[in-house]
């Protein structure tokens, strides 16, 4: 009797509400376990508040617990904010550094922040990275283009730090303006320090050695790899040393010069999906050795995104590609369930997020369109906020924070 008792209890418990420690949220993959999302909003319906802001970013905002992260461009100014969750409200800010400038529709704040609860690391396209815990305080700077050399992309730095147990992972994959190497490094969360540099080369040319993506990893077999996409190749590497594991030479076989890589590698349920520029999207089979471009590709497709990074459920993969039209695919198999299918007529620079059966896909112009996640294309919703977006949503406590150029809106009620 006893036994039984407890197994109700246990059932009866609410889901634990789920933090968005970083870009890709609590998975790394863009999905969230939160229920009872909103729909449909507007500027002004079932918004609990908005927060002005300076300027554009790339930049997703970040929660834990009570507080909520920014990267800031102000100006010339580059700055880390914390906000109170429930209000909206400030709690601090900190300089991270200056010499801010945009470069085509981005700025220096694009990367995310990433916390663990506790402290927060936040990285800027000048180079400057820094640890704050959530008083403020500040813990340690690195300047990875004073120790390293200049960043060479086209379009300025944008990649996101990733934090894995004890270490902070950093790409630069570039070669566009630059003569110098791509490596990647990890680096001791505590304290800053380079545990680990390795050069990545590759035979990319012109504009296509520079990726814009975010590292990820990829478990198998009990065993992790962290994950980098860019300059034509996917690589593995072991999460101590980044000695390179694998290579897949996928990404580019027509070997176009200016395929600069911006959607992010995506893990779920034992396949990693790379993209390119738009073709071929490759799905492939890690924890290989050596030149695995043949022996570890599952399947390719030729209508993959640019910019929005997929989100994946385990059995269907969501694309979304620049001008709003959708393909769901057989993440196993790569087959078409779905699409075409046109949503909003618009540019699609942040990425879609899948929780509560729902896929939430914002664009440029501010509108968030709803779909149902599923074998059938259901629209859910169209939520037009009119403000230029280039930021992923974020989800949280059943509410969903979107970035906007003029504010941070948080939408919905807070289920604690």
């Amino acid at each position: 009797m006893r036994m039984l008792f407890w197994l109700i209890a246990l059932f009866c418990l609410p889901m634990l509400a789920e933090n968005w420690p970083q870009w890709r949220g609590p998975n790394l993959d863009g999905t969230s376990g939160e229920t009872n999302l909103p729909v449909k909003w507007t500027r002004t319906d079932n918004v609990s508040w908005r927060l002005e802001m300076p300027s554009r970013t790339g930049s997703t905002p970040i929660l834990w617990g009570e507080h909520i992260l920014l990267n800031v461009a102000d100006g010339d100014k580059l700055e880390l904010w914390c906000l109170n969750r429930d209000k909206g409200n400030i709690l601090w800010k900190r300089p991270i550094a200056g010499g801010n400038y945009k470069i085509n529709k981005q700025n220096m704040s694009s990367p995310s922040p990433v916390t663990d609860g506790k402290n927060v690391w936040v990285m800027t396209g000048t180079g400057i990275l820094k640890q704050f815990d959530f008083e403020g305080a500040e813990l340690w700077s690195r300047d990875i283009q004073k120790d390293y050399g200049r960043f060479g992309l086209n379009w300025g730095y944008g990649s996101s730090p990733l934090l894995y147990e004890e270490s902070l992972y950093v790409q630069v994959l570039h070669g566009m303006k630059t003569d110098d190497p791509s490596y990647v490094l990890r680096l001791d969360r505590r304290t800053g320090k380079t545990l680990a540099r390795v050069e990545r080369p590759t035979e990319a040319q012109s504009e296509s050695p520079d990726a814009y993506t975010t590292p990820t990893i990829a478990k198998t077999g009990g065993k992790a790899e962290i994950i980098f996409s860019g300059g034509d190749l996917v690589t593995g590497h072991d999460p101590l040393t980044l000695e390179e594991l694998w290579r897949a030479n996928v990404l580019n076989p027509t070997r176009y010069t200016a395929n600069r890589i911006i959607a992010s590698p995506l893990f779920r349920d034992g396949i990693v999906y790379a993209c390119s520029r738009v073709k071929p999207f490759v799905a492939l089979k890690p924890g290989g050795r050596g030149d695995v471009s043949e022996s570890h590709k599952l399947w390719t497709y030729q209508n993959g995104p640019d910019v929005p990074t997929p989100v994946s459920s385990g059995g269907l993969l969501y694309i979304v590609n620049d001008r709003g039209i959708l393909y769901c695919l057989d993440a196993k198999t790569g087959a078409e369930v779905w699409g075409p299918q046109r949503i909003q007529p618009a540019i699609y620079s942040s990425s879609p997020v899948l929780a509560d059966g729902k896929i939430y896909i914002s664009n440029e112009e501010g509108t968030t369109t709803v779909i149902k996640a599923g074998r059938e294309f259901e629209l859910l919703g169209e939520n037009k906020l009119e403000e230029y977006t280039l930021s992923s949503p974020a989800v949280s406590e059943g509410q969903i924070f979107l970035r906007t150029e003029k504010a941070l809106y948080c939408v919905g009620q807070r289920r604690r």
